[in-house]
């Protein structure tokens, strides 16, 4: 009777354990390097929670802002050693692994966000995810607009040749070099987090940015004049590392695909919204706000810098521009 008894809560005990295991939650690892202000923030917590309510709790995803995990380069290839499972990061990164897909940050490519979003929908745009996917393992699961870049700088710019000579800092992304070196300024290329101070300090004297990145990182504290370039209308890409993304199932790929859609959705328009109302509000705190003819730097970066030199294809460039 012994022997049987302790068979019995011997199995009952391996059952439970089963049973546990079943229902475990796997820890799961989100990292960007935006202000917990920011609905690129606000709406990755909202996917975390999301996500572990549609799983059933099987999956806890803590998100670590502001660079906590290291800078856009340092979380991207935390994406690829498996130490870091979900990032938010731009496609300039992706194209460090598959060139062609930077072509999106060409100056001008985009009118605005609406040829962006449609461009997300495209059969070009599923044709470079794939190229990336391919390359690296890596999934791009959404697309959030993240602005429309400006520029700001200690100086009124009313034209191109305005920042001929100007210290200008730009991400060390080779498209986002394009308007500025086409108009003669000398580029930096600081990282994020230090820009206010190099700002502050006189180290550069201009930089580029989204007005909501502008507020967010204040740099209209050290920058009196706000120049509407609007060179790039940007975006940012939902990544899960090939170590996710092969672990889930299908089921689970649908669900974590749906909700980091919803979310850059959300914060998409969030995004929309608060640009049209930044203009006024800077305009109240004293900033000069300039507009200026897009077209003469256009004419520039067609004239003085050639997409081919940056490993992008000219018919990518033609099938998202007819994009409507």
């Amino acid at each position: 009777m012994k022997l049987r008894l302790a068979t019995l809560l011997g199995a009952a005990a391996v059952m439970a354990v089963s049973t546990l295991s079943a229902h475990a939650e796997t820890a799961l690892k989100w990292a960007h390097v935006y202000e917990t202000s920011e609905p690129f923030h606000t709406e990755s917590v909202w996917a975390a929670q999301e996500i572990a309510k549609r799983t059933n709790g099987r999956y806890k995803i803590d998100v670590f802002p502001a660079s906590q995990l290291g800078k856009e380069a340092d979380i991207n290839q935390g994406l690829k050693l498996g130490t870091v499972d979900i990032i938010i990061s731009g496609s300039s990164f992706a194209a460090r692994d598959f060139k062609p897909i930077g072509v999106t940050y060409y100056p001008y490519i985009f009118r605005d966000p609406s040829h962006l979003i449609a461009y997300t929908k495209s059969d070009v745009f599923k044709r470079l995810a794939k190229g990336y996917e391919d390359k690296t393992g890596n999934h791009i699961a959404a697309v959030t607009y993240y602005g429309t870049r400006h520029t700001t700088a200690n100086k009124t710019i009313t034209k191109c040749s305005d920042l001929q000579g100007v210290k200008m800092r730009v991400p060390d992304v080779p498209a986002y070099l394009a308007m500025p070196r086409a108009c003669g300024a000398n580029t930096a290329p600081i990282a994020f987090a230090e820009v206010y101070l190099a700002l502050q300090n006189g180290t550069v004297e201009a930089q580029e940015n989204p007005l909501t990145t502008i507020e967010a990182k204040k740099f209209y504290e050290v920058q009196k004049n706000i120049v509407l370039t609007g060179h790039i209308v940007d975006h940012l890409n939902t990544l899960f590392s090939k170590k996710l993304w092969t672990s889930l199932s299908d089921e689970d790929k649908k669900i974590f695909g749906e909700v980091t859609q919803e979310a850059a959705e959300r914060a998409t328009k969030k995004i929309e919204t608060r640009e049209k109302e930044l203009v006024a509000e800077f305009k109240q705190k004293g900033i000069t706000v300039t507009e200026v003819d897009k077209s003469d730097f256009e004419k520039n970066v067609v004239e003085k810098v050639k997409l081919e030199d940056f490993g992008y294809e000219k018919s990518d460039w033609d099938a998202i521009r007819a994009i409507k």
